[in-house]
């Protein structure tokens, strides 16, 4: 039996799905990998996840739509935004509805395992990048 977290991948860009794919399955099990999130609020219950890595632009409807749909819905897994928007006000936004991490794009190879493991545990992550520095003084509980 496969005791490793269960991780969903939401990103439109398959070269980027392709670099994250062989980093995260050396400890999460990746359960569903999606190009747009059309398909993820109404499978999150079915598919169980314990995790769900978001990107914020995707075809349809964007991730943080898409944050706010599932928080509706009330599952249970932690979200991660992972992003090239290394922008305060999404970042904001996403951790008003519930997100525990927020990765810049740019910083993959250093910061989406810990921000991944650090929501496991319930804390909250935010990529170290000056565009964010300000906002992440205002946050608590950042890894």
């Amino acid at each position: 039996m496969n005791t490793r977290p269960r991780i969903v991948l939401v990103d439109n860009y398959p070269a980027i799905l392709h670099q994250m794919l062989p980093l995260i399955s050396t400890e999460f099990e990746v359960v569903a990998v999606f190009e747009d999130g059309s398909l993820l609020a109404g499978l999150t219950h079915k598919i169980n996840p314990d995790l769900i890595v978001l990107d914020i632009t995707l075809p349809g409807l964007n991730g943080i739509e898409i944050a706010a749909l599932l928080q509706k819905t009330g599952t249970s897994a932690k979200i991660v935004f992972f992003t090239v928007h290394a922008d305060p006000d999404y970042a904001r936004e996403a951790f008003r509805l519930g997100a525990m991490g927020f990765v810049v794009k740019m910083r993959l190879a250093s910061d989406l395992m810990p921000a991944l493991r650090a929501a496991l545990s319930g804390q909250r992550f935010l990529s170290p990048c000056p565009e964010l520095a300000e906002l992440a003084k205002g946050l608590t509980g950042l890894a």
